[in-house]
């Protein structure tokens, strides 16, 4: 007996069903190239995490390249070497052209997100327990650490002491080849403080050593200290930290924080490459979640869709599929694609102006500052 006719309940159930875009399958290459900070720092560990999770699942390998700056994790990808970065805040500074990525063979850089995390840690300065600061108007007068070649590390620490009133010609600033070799410095009594994640495997170690550690508190409640801090790092909000070197739950700190690490690729990645990656962190969350410090911030419910990087098509393709896209996102996401664009034009007719080397970052910063303008954009940095 044949059936003719579809009941009304059932015809409408097919026609839900054809309606809800098909997903596509994870496919990832056998080996992957992810750039992150150096050896046993949380962006380096959570990469690790990730791939032990992609192994298993998917056998892709992800071979993770460490890296003590900025210019340093981008370079792999910007010749092609490596897919992918667990990048910092500099990702920003590389989209926006901004100090080292204002140099001629860099200018603004098309990153685009995969995915963040965002978690109970908190990111600042770690202070040595026994330089005598308790309040981060205390750090004047003190040293505090600086990364050649990664303007993130640096803005970020000049971010944090505005908090507290203290600007740059008020410490003293030592510099260090890397981030590992800044986190050392503060173990061997070379620097008092130095940026990072509260959760950063160089702070457990000052933190079991001697000197011991301490992050000065950056309560919400102060409007203008976060003011200060919102016209040096606008990426940094107010954040309560609950792990961490000498931070728990039972122990909370008031501190500062962004997105971190950012799981980034530039533009020209391939979606279907970038949609596997994103919808691989998605489906294997629960395998990669606890293995290591500050990898269950990349949760989904926990992804900034309207921070100050675009996210990639691929990525956008997993999260309607996921069902969190929205049009907002979508609006954001077209005005950072445009930001990008603009700063990229602009970049083309600064350089064929065939500026002198000795004026160059100057003269961009100009031409930056006028194009953004002149496209109705906030230059936020000039």
């Amino acid at each position: 007996m044949k059936i003719r006719h579809l009941s009304v309940a059932a015809a409408a159930l097919l026609a839900s069903v054809a309606a809800v875009p098909a997903v596509a399958e994870v496919k990832l290459p056998a080996q992957m190239s992810w750039t992150a900070y150096d050896t046993g720092t949380s962006g380096f560990n959570m990469a690790v995490a990730i791939g032990q999770a992609f192994k298993a699942k998917y056998n892709s390998e992800i071979r993770v390249l460490p890296a003590g700056n900025d210019i340093a994790r981008l370079a792999p990808l910007k010749a092609g070497r490596a897919q992918v970065s667990a990048m910092g805040i500099g990702s920003y500074f590389a989209q926006e052209g901004l100090f080292e990525f204002g140099a001629k063979d860099w200018g603004p850089q098309p990153l685009q997100i995969i995915m963040t995390s965002t978690a109970c840690n908190g990111l600042t300065l770690g202070v040595a327990g026994d330089a005598g600061v308790k309040e981060v108007k205390d750090l004047k007068g003190k040293r505090v650490g600086f990364v050649v070649g990664s303007p993130a590390l640096n803005q970020n620490a000049l971010a944090i002491m505005a908090y507290g009133g203290v600007k740059k010609g008020d410490v003293k600033i030592v510099e260090f080849s890397n981030y590992g070799a800044m986190w050392k410095g503060m173990v061997n009594n070379e620097v008092d403080a130095a940026f990072g994640s509260t959760i950063t495997g160089p702070a457990k170690e000052l933190e079991a050593s001697p000197r011991g550690i301490m992050w000065p508190p950056m309560p919400a409640g102060d409007k203008a200290a976060w003011a200060r801090v919102d016209k040096v790092g606008p990426y940094f909000y107010p954040h309560t930290a609950t792990c961490g070197a000498g931070i728990t739950k039972d122990k909370p700190l008031e501190t500062a924080s962004y997105p971190y690490p950012i799981v980034m690729v530039y533009a020209s990645q391939p979606a279907d490459f970038v949609y596997s990656v994103a919808k691989g962190m998605i489906d294997q969350y629960g395998a990669y979640k606890d293995g290591a410090p500050g990898a269950d911030g990349f949760e989904l419910k926990r992804q900034n869709l309207t921070w100050v990087l675009p996210y990639h098509a691929g990525t956008v393709k997993a999260f309607k599929e996921a069902g969190v896209w929205t049009d907002a996102a979508q609006k954001h996401n077209d005005k950072l694609l445009k930001r990008q664009a603009t700063l990229a034009s602009a970049w083309k007719a600064y350089v064929g102006t065939k500026p002198a080397d000795d004026k160059f970052l100057e003269g961009w910063m100009k031409a930056r500052a006028a194009a953004l303008t002149k496209a109705g954009m906030d230059p936020v940095f000039e």
